[in-house]
């Protein structure tokens, strides 16, 4: 019978969720089968439905080949927009990626970044005003990798900042377009209408486009463009993360496990409907087993069986 793979945010932000119940999600936690060990982060969740060669999560690469589809010719890094702010001690990202450039923006911030890193034998290129890139030479290894994006928010960046002599050359140039970046035209325009500046840049996700990947899931709903690639190496079906896809795909019965990438999520339709959807499936046969993987590393299984275990307290979250 076919098990049901929810990827989630941390579940600190699950409970935080306005309108949120959580009562479901609590007996789900309460009473189904807790897992310890698990490493915290979103890299360490797709590894436990996916398989690839090597170390790295090759973020850069994957979302390069959704977005150009190029990403084979070479090595990837991604050079995202960042917003920084210093304070007495440190200085901390407060924002990267979605700050809300448009493509004119975007295309004349890229025309000055180009010759910097082009001087250092890499080729920078932002096809989206979210994702940006560094073409690297193919089997280059010696790539900083300073963490996803998400869980480097508001935490002091020199702890994530690549280390040593080895990456002095990329605090060089991460210092370089920082200083091209304050004086940039674009960013006093933004300054003058009250928009979030783009004054850093944020190097992460470093690597190859895997040359196989397996996976245990025939079906990944996901809206994720890193995650449809690597779903799609591995022969797997993807469908759009829209509700009415999700009771589709519940009303199917089969062997073949399946995933729900939920990982956005930031409302209530996270129990409402997503989880609820699962809990009725889950009752009437349809799936044996969901899994919850949060970002934080918690892990619960849970079968229709676990709602007679009574004697388990359940929290109650706060509406």
């Amino acid at each position: 019978m076919a098990a049901l793979v929810f990827f989630l945010p941390s579940l600190a932000r699950c409970r935080a969720i306005r309108g949120m119940h959580g009562q479901l999600l609590e007996r789900w936690i309460a009473r189904g089968d807790a897992r310890a060990g698990a490493p915290s982060g979103i890299a360490a969740m797709w590894r436990e439905v996916f398989d690839w060669p090597g170390s790295r999560w090759p973020v850069a690469a994957l979302t390069r080949q959704a977005d150009a589809g190029d990403a084979a010719e070479a090595h990837w890094l991604r050079a995202d927009p960042a917003h920084v702010r210093a304070d007495m001690i440190t200085a901390r990202m407060l924002a990267c990626g979605a700050l809300g450039l448009d493509a004119a923006e975007t295309a004349r911030i890229a025309a000055d970044l180009k010759p910097l890193f082009g001087d250092a034998g890499f080729g920078f290129d932002a096809p989206t005003p979210e994702r940006w890139y560094l073409r690297c030479a193919s089997g280059a290894t010696a790539l900083p990798d300073g963490g996803d994006p998400d869980e480097v928010i508001g935490d002091d960046l020199k702890l994530h900042l690549p280390a040593g002599a080895a990456g002095r050359r990329w605090r060089m140039l991460f210092n370089e377009a920082q200083v091209l970046l304050h004086h940039h035209p674009v960013n006093a325009e933004r300054e003058r209408r009250g928009a979030v500046t783009v004054n850093s840049l944020w190097f992460w996700g470093g690597g190859s486009l895997p040359a196989r990947v397996h996976s245990r899931c025939a079906e990944v709903l996901t809206a994720d463009p890193a995650l449809r690639t690597l779903a799609g190496l591995a022969g797997a079906r993807c469908l759009d993360p829209a509700p009415s896809a999700f009771v589709d795909l519940l009303a199917t019965r089969g062997n073949p496990d399946r995933l729900v990438d939920l990982g956005n999520c930031r409302d209530a339709t996270l129990e409402s409907h997503w989880l609820a959807s699962a809990d009725a499936a889950l009752r009437d046969g349809r799936i044996e087993r969901i899994e919850l993987a949060f970002a934080c590393g918690e892990r619960v299984g849970v079968r229709a069986a676990h709602r007679w275990r009574f004697w388990r307290r359940v929290t109650r979250t706060p509406a």
